[in-house]
Order: C-alpha cells, then structure tokens, then sequence
C-alpha cells in the first residue's frame, strides 16, 4: 500500500504549485486506480491547516473548498485512512530512537509509525526529511513524474 504525505496533497490542491500538474496526476491515478492507498490522518490535519494559513497562500484556501477536497479523496474507494494503532507507540519509539528525531522532524516520524502499524510499505512525500527513516520506501512521484 502506498501512503501520501501532506505536501503531495498541498501541491495537488494549489495551483499556484509548480508542482500541481505532477500533484494532481499522481493523486488522480491513486484515486481512480484499483490499489488501495492511504492517507494518514495527520497529513490531513496538516493538509487543511497549510491550503487555508493566509501568511502561507495569497489568497488561502477556502476552508470550505479544503474540506469539500477531503470528502472527494475519501470517496475514492481503494483509499484507507490511517490512525494510530495498537503498536504505534512501539513503532514510534523505535523511530525516534533509530533516526535520532528532533523538533519537527517528530511529526515525520510520527506519520511513518502510523503507516508502519497499518502495513504501508511506500510512502509518497516530496519531503527529504523522510530518507533518514527505515522500514519504508520513500519516494518522491513529482520528480519521477517530471522525468517522464
């Protein structure tokens, strides 16, 4: 299962993006495909939070375009929306320990136990904080996007 982070859904969503075009492609082929894919409900908090902070973007989001964007993704049949499980603390810990996370970078690591606990074994970031991590692929579809 794939998991996408937050700046995925970001770009997908601004226009504004150089991103977006590369964004909204890769979230169009996880939507409409037949996998399943995920995303973690932290991203989503991070995700509205981001669209509609106007010191971010001029002019934000709408808040009410932001979560009209979150229903359509979760009509999207193969998606599953990931929270914290039962192992997330023995996942956590063993991140934080192994990675040496600090300040902000926790939130990373708290995204990657979620996905851990839940089976993903690719998470889709634009985010290079990620490669520190192990135990999952990090991978960047913007730029493999951009290559083609």
């Amino acid at each position: 299962m794939i998991a996408v982070d937050t700046n995925i859904l970001v770009y997908a969503v601004r226009e504004d993006s150089p991103w977006h075009k590369a964004a909204i492609a890769c979230m169009r082929d996880l939507a409409e495909g037949s996998s399943t894919w995920a995303i973690p409900w932290p991203c989503i908090h991070e995700y509205i939070a981001v669209v509609t902070h106007p010191r971010i973007y001029k002019p934000p989001t709408p808040l009410r375009d932001a979560l009209l964007q979150v229903d359509y993704w979760i009509e999207s049949p193969g998606l599953r929306l990931l929270g914290e499980g039962l192992n997330y603390w023995d996942h956590l810990k063993e991140i934080l320990n192994t990675s040496k996370a600090l300040g902000p970078i926790v939130h990373d690591a708290h995204v990657l136990s979620i996905c851990l606990g839940h089976g993903v074994r690719e998470i889709w970031t634009a985010d290079r904080d990620f490669s520190r991590f192990r135990g999952i692929r990090v991978r960047n579809p913007l730029i493999d996007s951009a290559r083609e």
